[in-house]
């Protein structure tokens, strides 16, 4: 739902293509994934037949490290590759969250924790029914971050640009700054206003970044 306009502010001849994981949207009754290797098998395998163009993957928190994952899975398996590596408020995969897991609390702990991180908006917190729909999917992502286990592998060959919110206090800059490690290639990060879900109250200048990139990308191949 955060990408359902975002083809309206990019380049005219970018094609966004948002991915809706089971548990959300039309998939609400779908079980959601508990675990990331069986997620990157399932997003392989449906998404081979479109990448028959030039592509990016843009991933914010847990949609980074699937993005991460992913790429890392295609030149694999496929020997291809994204043209950019978008990811942004998500910590760089070889270094590990030190805080305990929060996916298995007891739910008002668990409901806490959503408000510290201003995880969801105060309105459904407050509504119980939207809680009880919500709070399994929640500590479905919770779980597959948080079991999350890096193996290391040479970096990859396309560039990555990391993109972080100036006020959130879990995903700092100091952090987005070893995404560089993961390339061989070109990295930049950029710190935006705004805390862990800056691409909401960033959003027209995060569309305005990734299209001066995208155009870089865009103009040299016609």
């Amino acid at each position: 739902m955060v990408y359902r306009d975002w083809a309206d502010r990019l380049p005219s001849t970018v094609q966004v293509i948002p991915v809706e994981l089971p548990g959300r949207g039309a998939r609400l009754k779908e079980p959601p994934f508990v675990s990331l290797p069986p997620l990157i098998d399932a997003l392989t395998e449906f998404i081979i037949p479109l990448l028959d163009a030039p592509f990016c993957f843009f991933g914010h928190s847990m949609g980074a490290l699937i993005a991460f994952e992913l790429t890392r899975r295609l030149r694999r398996q496929h020997d291809i590759k994204p043209q950019l590596l978008f990811v942004a408020g998500r910590r760089p995969p070889q270094i590990p969250d030190s805080d305990p897991a929060t996916y298995d609390l007891p739910d008002d702990e668990f409901v806490a924790e959503l408000h510290r991180i201003n995880g969801i908006s105060k309105e459904v917190l407050e509504h119980r029914e939207l809680m009880e729909l919500f709070t399994p999917l929640l500590r479905a992502d919770f779980q597959l971050t948080q079991t999350y286990e890096y193996c290391d592998d040479v970096p990859l060959h396309c560039p990555i640009i990391a993109y972080g919110g100036l006020d959130d206090q879990d995903v700092t800059r100091d952090l987005l700054s070893q995404w560089e490690r993961q390339t061989t290639s070109r990295f930049a990060l950029h710190m935006l206003p705004g805390d862990h879900f800056f691409l909401r109250s960033s959003r027209n200048l995060l569309l305005e970044m990734l299209t001066r990139e995208l155009n870089k990308l865009i103009v040299p191949s016609r």
